[in-house]
């Protein structure tokens, strides 16, 4: 069987082994709209599969802010009740009695005042006794409508007892 010569057209199409017959049409471009569909964002699956993620990490996450945030500011709370202890116990020294009063035996103990972040979610009081033997108890109170609102109230007294046990070793 004789074969023809290959026209340039016809060469093109069997390069790589195929055979196509020359058929007379214009090369194939996408519309503008098949190109407008590869680059239009997510879609809704895809959104509602990141919301969903968000979601599931929110859930986890906050409880755990909660819980360390609660801890800092009972930290806050605990450093200052050790401070008062202490200027209580230097205040027997040099006049042989506690300084007693509520709220207003804190702001004379510390001349600068509570902190913000314990006057925001505690009310810190000292409460002292005459005896014998002096006695006296600082006690911080968790402010309702606060994140430490529900807590139980931490006390130190002039023997260094604190109370709740649990609630001093940061958990």
């Amino acid at each position: 069987m004789l074969t023809k010569p290959l026209t340039d057209a016809e060469r093109a199409s069997t390069a790589g082994g195929e055979v196509h017959t020359a058929i007379n049409r214009p090369p194939m471009q996408h519309s503008r709209f098949a190109v407008a569909s590869l680059h239009a964002g997510f879609t809704l699956i895809e959104l509602m599969i990141a919301v969903a993620v968000i979601a599931i990490l929110t859930k986890i996450a906050y409880p755990s802010y909660r819980d360390y945030m609660k801890r800092a500011y009972r930290s806050s709370a605990q450093s200052l009740m050790l401070d008062l202890a202490n200027r209580e116990q230097q205040y027997l020294l040099d006049n042989r009695s506690f300084l007693g009063g509520g709220a207003s035996a804190v702001t004379t103990l510390i001349p600068s005042g509570v902190p913000p972040e314990v006057s925001a979610y505690y009310t810190v009081t000292v409460t002292t006794t005459a005896g014998p033997p002096p006695t006296f108890e600082v006690k911080a109170t968790p402010k309702l409508g606060t994140v430490v609102a529900g807590e139980t109230p931490f006390t130190i007294d002039q023997d260094g007892t604190k109370l709740p046990a649990g609630k001093w070793q940061g958990r």
